[in-house]
């Protein structure tokens, strides 16, 4: 059965952007015969708004999206994330990670390859000052070891691949680093959150941006150390505003809302995006 979501976050009001992605996976899976889901990622609880994921619905509603019941909102099921991330900590592939931004920013600056991103890879702490740390009430961030995980899938590691648009494509989950999947005071990240929610929910096909490409290395990767399903990833080129850069929620005159309350209908919006 193919099995294929939208998955927006409520920080703003859906643009054209957002329109194509959720179109495209709602015609694959119409076409296809299948089944087509709307997950609502609201973990970060200080941007989210409830008046922005219900305008997500009437946006979706106006474009002729029928979508199955009950939505699932990440928000409600914070308690179920800590099932894979104490699977592994039981495993020894993620560490207690207490540097600041800052310091992570030092330390990247500082790298003898003159790393200019945000890949940043560290260890544990001794035992000891660890404990000092946690006794102290210090914040921590739970991050994946990508040294530990090599080790762990030995030889398989450099077998990792995903389909896409393109064919087989080899994951390089080390273009992400050691990345943060939970803190000490949140169960949990969008990394880990998604990976386990598309498994959850039997997703077979994840639709999406190529904007979000590069999160597919890294998730095929916590994929393969959950043993949860493998979907195949699909993704679309960016629309793009008028300056040539992609479209985010801060661009209003290309939102949704703005473009029907202009006059515009559903298939205008088609059009607009290409389809």
């Amino acid at each position: 059965m193919f099995v294929t979501r939208f998955a927006p976050s409520p920080t703003g009001y859906l643009h054209l952007g957002h329109a194509l992605s959720a179109l495209a996976a709602f015609d694959a899976a119409r076409e296809a015969g299948g089944r087509f889901l709307v997950r609502i990622e609201d973990i970060d609880a200080g941007r989210s708004r409830p008046d922005f994921e219900n305008a997500i619905f009437e946006d979706l509603a106006w474009l002729g999206l029928s979508w199955e019941e009950p939505v699932r909102r990440q928000s409600a099921h914070m308690a179920e994330y800590a099932a894979p991330l104490q699977s592994l900590i039981e495993r020894n592939l993620v560490y207690r990670c207490f540097r600041t931004r800052k310091e992570i920013a030092e330390a990247i600056a500082s790298a003898p390859h003159g790393a200019v991103d945000e890949r940043f890879t560290g260890e544990a702490l001794p035992p000891d000052e660890e404990a000092q740390r946690l006794a102290d009430g210090d914040t921590f961030a739970w991050r994946l070891s990508l040294k530990k995980a090599r080790a762990a899938l030995g030889p398989a590691y450099f077998t990792l691949v995903f389909e896409d648009e393109s064919g087989l494509v080899r994951a390089e989950p080390e273009r992400h680093g050691d990345v943060v999947l939970a803190r000490k005071d949140f169960g949990t990240s969008y990394h880990l959150a998604s990976v386990w929610d598309d498994a959850l929910q039997g997703v077979t096909h994840v639709i999406r941006g190529e904007d979000l490409r590069e999160a597919a290395h890294l998730h095929v990767l916590l994929q393969r150390l959950l043993e949860l399903p493998q979907p195949v990833y699909r993704h679309h080129r960016l629309v793009l505003g008028e300056d040539g850069k992609r479209l985010a929620k801060r661009d209003q005159s290309a939102t949704l809302r703005a473009l029907r309350e202009a006059g515009k209908t559903p298939a205008d919006v088609r059009g607009l995006v290409g389809l």
